[in-house]
């Protein structure tokens, strides 16, 4: 099951399993009330999110990564985006009334791709961990097996034709598109259903 918590700009979203929930992505630094209040509505508490996961590191996505850490939650790196967890410090630097934290990444479980099909199952969760490198190159995507993939800021499938010479995205889309996916979440654009995965 998954729950879509929107409070700010970004669609973040709660992957529920059978042992443990993971948050994938969280908004902008300072929208910590925001964020309790649609969580509330959602009918959930802190101490339901037992991981967060971040699609990127960019700001709009991790800003209250430590803040949930200090709280108990626990970060999940991907092997591939260690090198880019401290992206988004010199943005915040420039805020400093959001009063951001820095990660630490010393109190993170780091996962290798290769790892993360059975690291999703031991939290009673059947699906797997894609890298995107189209918009970032710590990118990952989330793919659960009733076919729906949390894409973070993958551009969305509709808009595939108009960037002809992007051979990363293309890349992108067509492992994707194998996995023969039925549901698209965006972390800014509305969600999208594929009856037909072999039209694209």
């Amino acid at each position: 099951m998954i729950t879509k918590i929107r409070y700010g700009n970004t669609n973040t979203f709660l992957i529920r399993g059978t042992k443990a929930n993971i948050l994938v992505d969280t908004d902008y630094a300072g929208t910590l009330p925001s964020f309790y209040k649609a969580i509330k509505e959602n009918g959930i508490k802190v101490s339901d999110i037992n991981y967060v996961l971040a699609t990127h590191y960019h700001p709009d996505h991790i800003g209250l990564v430590s803040e949930l850490m200090d709280q108990g939650v626990k970060l999940i790196i991907m092997e591939s985006q260690t090198d880019y967890v401290h992206y988004s410090d010199p943005i915040f630097a420039k805020e400093p009334h959001l009063n951001y934290k820095p990660i630490d990444e010393g109190n993170a479980t780091i996962l290798r791709l290769e790892d993360a099909h059975s690291f999703l199952e031991s939290l009673g969760i059947n699906g797997n961990i894609g890298r995107t490198r189209s918009h970032s190159e710590d990118g990952i995507y989330v793919s659960l097996s009733d076919g729906t993939f949390i894409l973070g800021d993958l551009e969305p499938l509709e808009y595939l034709d108009a960037y002809q010479d992007n051979h990363a995205l293309k890349d992108d889309w067509n492992e994707i598109l194998s996995q023969k996916p039925s549901r698209l979440l965006y972390a800014h654009a509305n969600e999208r259903f594929i009856r037909n995965p072999d039209t694209f």
